[in-house]
């Protein structure tokens, strides 16, 4: 398979950091393995970057990913081989793994996601079942996919510290589900090991979280290969004690977008670049693309009308937003078939193992792309992102989306620090 047709053209400070990325590879690879012997990396996660031309940088890291039916086929056994690493760094003994997916009983993208991930990890060696926390499923219950496949959904059953299904008593239990609405009492003191912890679900972790640790990996990274931090490093602030249906705290979210909109411009300026500054104020814990404006004044939050109240004040389970990030907007000049378009990464364990590109017909490139109407398209890696051909030229197709992989993999390492207790921190090293 090819690589997508990309009407981005690869040149200028993008190119360049691809050169320095490309120059410091073996350096690279040298000290992000240093780094996974001092972290643990999380069981998977993927990550939603945006090429603006001039920057590279993640705007999104989601530890619960929901598109494995969206990977490039020809990976999938790269795809076992990172599945089998990490059941063996989490529990070498792993024989009976339970994945407890989202309530989507009806969502057929996302039950074919499921699917993919049962098969990865059918192949890694290990007997999976499906256990829901979705309480209208008293029974086990069979879903038929557009595809032919099927899955058995099967209602949860919990005997003292130990959760299973009915005649299954798994050693490791693996979360599909972001527990936005918060930790059920069934998944509370277990003896079982959960991937991910408990703490990386929506009802304690915050985006602003993860950002504050991605500053200091980037920060390191940079010092590394010799760049400005910011060329992949997006900025952010954090704005609490909103009520957007009161309008409550209006005015420390406009000065905050305000700043926000100074501080791209001096950073412009000082690299030379043309372009209208903007930015992404978004619900601070959550997926789906909800709770998410793009505004290019300070203005544009004071003051909104009641849909666009209604659009930022509730995100998924209903929940309402009261704290948001308010992060740099990073433009994509990706386009796929006159389509704007952004690659999402994904890892299991520390390895890249595939990813897409979203796209969406009906958005800009300043736009939220994760919305009703996107599509996506396979990145079709000629080889695994994480093996360029150094000699070769910094866009030819092995090396295309080595830089995609390696920013994504720091998205993972700060992960990995986020999700460690203060306590036993340790710190980067270069």
């Amino acid at each position: 398979m090819s690589v997508p047709h990309l009407v981005t053209a690869q040149s200028g400070p993008i190119l360049d950091l691809e050169r320095k990325i490309l120059a410091a590879q073996p350096e690279i690879e040298h000290w992000f393995r240093n780094q996974w012997q001092e972290q643990t990396p999380p069981f998977y996660g993927s990550v939603d970057l945006r090429n603006a031309g001039f920057k590279l940088a993640p705007v999104d890291m989601n530890l619960f990913p929901g598109g494995f039916n969206n990977l490039n086929r020809d990976f999938h056994p790269l795809a076992v081989q990172a599945a089998m690493s990490a059941l063996e760094d989490f529990c070498p003994s792993a024989r009976r793994l339970l994945l407890i997916p989202e309530n989507h009983t009806r969502n057929n993208f996302y039950l074919q996601n499921v699917a993919a991930l049962v098969r990865i990890l059918r192949q890694a060696g290990v007997a999976v079942r499906l256990g829901t926390l979705n309480p209208e499923i008293t029974e086990p219950s069979a879903l038929e996919l557009p595809d032919g496949q099927k899955l058995l959904l099967e209602p949860l059953i919990r005997q003292g510290n130990r959760l299973g299904v009915a005649g299954f008593d798994p050693c490791v239990i693996l979360l599909n589900n972001d527990l936005s609405g918060g930790v059920p009492a069934m998944l509370s003191d277990l003896e079982q090991t959960i991937l991910p912890p408990l703490r990386a679900g929506w009802s304690t972790r915050r985006k602003t979280g993860h950002f504050a640790a991605y500053d200091h990996v980037a920060e390191t990274f940079a010092g590394l290969v010799g760049i400005d931090p910011w060329v992949i490093n997006p900025y952010f602030d954090h704005v609490d004690g909103l009520d957007f249906h009161q309008r409550d705290g209006e005015d420390r979210l406009a000065a905050s977008v305000d700043a926000m909109l100074g501080r791209i411009r001096r950073k412009y300026a000082e690299h030379g670049i043309d372009h209208t500054p903007f930015v992404i104020v978004k619900a601070n814990a959550g997926t789906y693309g909800m709770g998410v404006m793009s505004v290019k004044s300070a203005d544009e939050v004071i003051g909104l009308n009641r849909k666009q109240r209604n659009k930022m004040s509730v995100i998924k389970e209903g929940l309402e937003v009261h704290d948001v990030i308010v992060q740099e907007g990073v433009p994509t000049f990706e386009h796929i078939d006159d389509a704007v378009a952004e690659p999402v990464v994904y890892m299991l364990d520390r390895f890249v193992i595939g990813g897409f590109y979203r796209v969406h017909t009906g958005r800009g490139p300043e736009e939220n792309l994760n919305a009703p109407g996107m599509h996506f398209v396979p990145l079709a890696f000629a080889t695994p992102c994480s093996t360029p051909d150094c000699d070769a030229a910094p866009d030819s197709e092995p090396n295309r989306f080595y830089a995609y992989g390696v920013v994504a993999r720091l998205a993972l390492l700060a992960a990995a620090h986020e999700l460690v207790p203060a306590t036993q921190e340790v710190a980067l090293a270069v």
